[in-house]
């Protein structure tokens, strides 16, 4: 246990030497399997926050190592330059889950989100259209793009003057996106479910407003569903869930779609869907990525698809979301307000101060991701439990 504090302590003073600190960190995770995570010390970890959404099959699931050991083994990397049959698999795998279109690989979440950016200019272009809509709230990378598309002033600080071009507007209010499109505007783009900003879900009629709205004006509709897709609410994309049984759901469809995190289950990686009548916008020289679509990512992302389907992993996420929210509203704290979302991004409002509620948690062995507004995160894989969801919730129930 010594060596191992030892180990620890080495650890940190080499982050404190040669790592940027950018991020706030606690303790030093050491390995993981399932839903749990150790730490230097021995403690072990119930791990609902996900690598914040990442982890979708969890930590050190066999069919992800072993599709990366096979991979390595026969072709990691060629450039965009090729062709590779693992890349080809899986775009048509992603196409055949939403409607015709094609993919373009990357290699995260902000560059997903980058490629509907230069898509919306790109064939804004030739009517002089440029500007991004974006809500008030919302979350859409780090990127100076990304920033200046977020709805969060305090990630823009220091960071000024930001990117032209977006503009921001309160979230489920269609009439104020109606009144900010201009002659100028290119796209709206949208989360189904607001993760970083605190686990607010679109409604349907916004949805549905959007859509009619932008075909009216001739402007893209961007889905950004890199937290609250791929499978994580119960169905592919969160808009098929937030739309179910709702009339006129059938013609919802966005422009584009940008997909990340759990789509490799830790395996960096992105992508995103462009419709049709789209998919042919980028040309050669106008969008490109050194590592996206590599065969070793792709290789990765189709076992983790593999598993999902073979397994019903979207039916067991809704149902295990179903039952964290039904137990969670029946603790009656005190301090907790509001329990919203679904499948598997679930956020707990507090009366208390959420970043200390985490750290408490994290000391009673639950890990949990904190967003704005004194919100606690569950974003737990896919394959998770109901004896991991009595776990979590007994937790919570003891602590706070």
């Amino acid at each position: 246990m010594e060596q191992e504090q030892n180990k620890a302590e080495s650890v940190r003073r080499m982050y404190a030497d040669f790592v940027v600190p950018s991020y706030q960190r606690s303790l030093t995770l050491t390995r993981g399997e399932g839903m749990y995570v150790w730490d230097a010390d021995g403690q072990r970890y119930l791990d609902m926050g996900g690598g914040v959404a990442v982890n979708s099959l969890g930590h050190a699931h066999p069919r992800i190592a072993a599709a990366l050991h096979r991979q390595a083994l026969t072709l990691t990397h060629t450039s965009n330059l090729y062709y590779n049959e693992q890349q080809a698999l899986l775009a048509s795998r992603l196409v055949k889950q939403l409607a015709p279109g094609k993919i373009f690989f990357c290699n995260s979440g902000a560059e997903a989100n980058e490629c509907q950016y230069k898509l919306a200019r790109k064939v804004g272009n030739p009517r002089g259209r440029f500007e991004i809509i974006t809500a008030l709230n919302s979350f859409h990378g780090r990127t100076l793009a990304g920033i200046a598309a977020t709805g969060q002033g305090k990630v823009r600080v220091g960071f000024e003057p930001t990117v032209s071009g977006f503009k921001h507007v309160p979230y489920n209010d269609l009439d104020a996106v109606r009144a900010a499109v201009t002659d100028q505007t290119a796209a709206v783009l949208i989360e189904g479910i607001q993760g970083e900003g605190g686990v607010t879900p679109a409604t349907a009629e916004y949805l549905l407003g959007l859509r009619k709205l932008t075909k009216e004006r001739g402007i893209l509709l961007l889905w950004d569903g890199v937290q609250c897709g791929y499978f994580r609410t119960g169905r592919f994309q969160s808009f098929q869930r937030i739309l179910e049984n709702v009339s006129g759901a059938a013609e919802f469809l966005p422009d584009a779609v940008a997909m990340a995190k759990s789509i490799g289950g830790g395996f960096p990686m992105g992508a995103v869907w462009i419709n049709a009548g789209h998919a042919d916008v980028f040309q050669p020289g106008t969008h490109g990525t050194t590592y996206g679509g590599a065969p070793l990512s792709c290789a990765v992302a189709n076992a983790v698809l593999d598993e999902i389907e073979e397994k019903n992993l979207a039916a067991n996420i809704r149902a295990m979301g179903e039952l964290l929210k039904q137990k969670l509203s029946g603790l009656g704290r005190a301090s907790i307000k509001e329990v919203r979302g679904m499948g598997g991004i679930i956020g707990i409002a507090l009366t208390v101060d959420g970043a200390a509620a985490a750290a408490k948690l994290q000391q009673a062995g639950l890990l949990l991701i904190p967003a704005t507004g004194n919100v606690l995160r569950f974003l737990p894989p896919l394959n998770v439990s109901e004896e991991h969801v009595e776990e979590a919730v007994g937790i919570i129930k003891k602590t706070l």
